[in-house]
């Protein structure tokens, strides 16, 4: 049976849905970074990078969460858009991956964990964020989906962050970016969507972000770097 190493932040939680949409068997398998359990040996042969999202399907791995979703939407033939938009399926899919995820990440980060005094960092990550926001709006003011007539996905992989814009950029975020929230809504009204986020109620994540998580999350805060 499939593997699923998880936690209930934004990446992990779109593949979640991908799953609880496709009704592919899986084994969560929760992994807490709070507590460091990224850096296991066991864990690095599943991603080197130390990250979750991960899959091990019967001894095939993928990490990424975008390589993820497209890895098991080929596999099951599954909310994987037609051939013919193909070219724009893997545009989109790397636009998230390599610009809203890591910009998302960067903002929250410097919104809400980094020191105080980090203006300059913090206006450019949320200057970015708000960009990569307004390039989906835009999309989306013409497109009821992201790519082709239907649900798929790269709907999945813009939900992940998206559903989050509340806390990346602020309060009032969704609401600068109505074709977003459009989409996100929909999505976040799926049955499927419940128990994707639901997943990580069924474990126990440490809560606390206190020295130790600042260790297990921050590195570059205890690694001096030549």
């Amino acid at each position: 049976m499939l593997k699923f190493y998880f936690n209930g932040s934004p990446n992990p939680t779109k593949v979640a849905l991908f799953l609880e949409e496709s009704g592919l068997p899986f084994e969560p398998v929760a992994i807490d970074t709070r507590k460091g359990e990224q850096f296991t040996p066991e864990f690095l042969k599943i991603n080197p990078n130390a990250k979750v999202p991960a899959i091990d399907d019967n001894g095939t791995i993928v990490f990424d969460s975008n390589a993820i979703l497209l890895y098991l939407a080929e596999k099951t033939g599954k909310f994987l858009p037609a051939p013919a938009v193909r070219g724009q399926t893997l545009s989109w899919l790397m636009f998230i991956a390599t610009g809203l995820g890591p910009f998302s990440g960067q903002a929250v980060h410097f919104k809400h964990f980094s020191p105080k005094d980090q203006d300059y960092a913090h206006n450019r990550y949320q200057f970015e964020g708000h960009r990569h926001y307004q390039v989906l709006d835009d999309h989306l003011a013409g497109n009821r989906y992201m790519v082709g007539d239907s649900y798929s996905i790269v709907d999945m992989a813009l939900w992940g962050w998206a559903r989050m814009a509340a806390f990346v950029l602020g309060e009032d975020a969704p609401s600068k970016y109505p074709n977003v929230k459009r989409l996100v809504d929909e999505i976040s009204a799926r049955p499927a969507a419940a128990r994707a986020i639901a997943l990580k109620d069924k474990f126990t994540f440490k809560a606390e972000m206190d020295d130790e998580a600042r260790r297990n999350m921050f590195k570059h805060m205890t690694t001096k770097v030549a």
